[in-house]
């Protein structure tokens, strides 16, 4: 069997307030743009870069935003491997978004936790190794 090269090339969220989801991305990520959208039974944009995206809708229905519950089914959280874990937190800080999980340092890794405002919650981690023994390392 060959192996292949494999990445997550998007995720696909429903959201209360399409601007707002935009603007928390925005803000963690400023390189990413609008690559598409329109309207169809929803308004949608993929916002992102060449290689990876968000695919963000307008829900139809407002749904209360409530912190996720890991006890329940469901997705967690998605993380992001990022260079540079101060400046994107530095920047949700500066723009009222506030830590959902506390900052977590250790030898290998660096990871921060912030939620968007449905409460999504979003990991930043930034690797202070290559090698993957140490980046993988589940001691810390």
């Amino acid at each position: 069997m060959k192996t292949q090269h494999i990445y997550l090339e998007h995720a696909n969220i429903t959201v209360n307030d399409l601007q707002e989801a935009i603007k928390f991305f925005q803000t963690a990520f400023p390189q990413f743009k609008i690559r598409g959208g329109g309207k169809n039974i929803r308004e949608w944009v993929h916002f992102g870069d060449d290689h990876t995206y968000i695919a963000l809708n307008q829900a139809t229905q407002n749904d209360v935003k409530t912190k996720k519950n890991y006890d329940k089914a469901g997705i967690n959280h998605i993380g992001f491997v990022v260079q540079d874990v101060e400046e994107i937190a530095n920047n949700l800080l500066m723009n009222g978004y506030k830590r959902d999980y506390p900052k977590q340092v250790g030898p290998f890794r660096i990871r921060d936790y912030f939620a968007d405002a449905d409460g999504n919650q979003y990991e930043f981690v930034q690797y202070l190794s290559e090698i993957p023994e140490e980046k993988n390392s589940y001691n810390d």
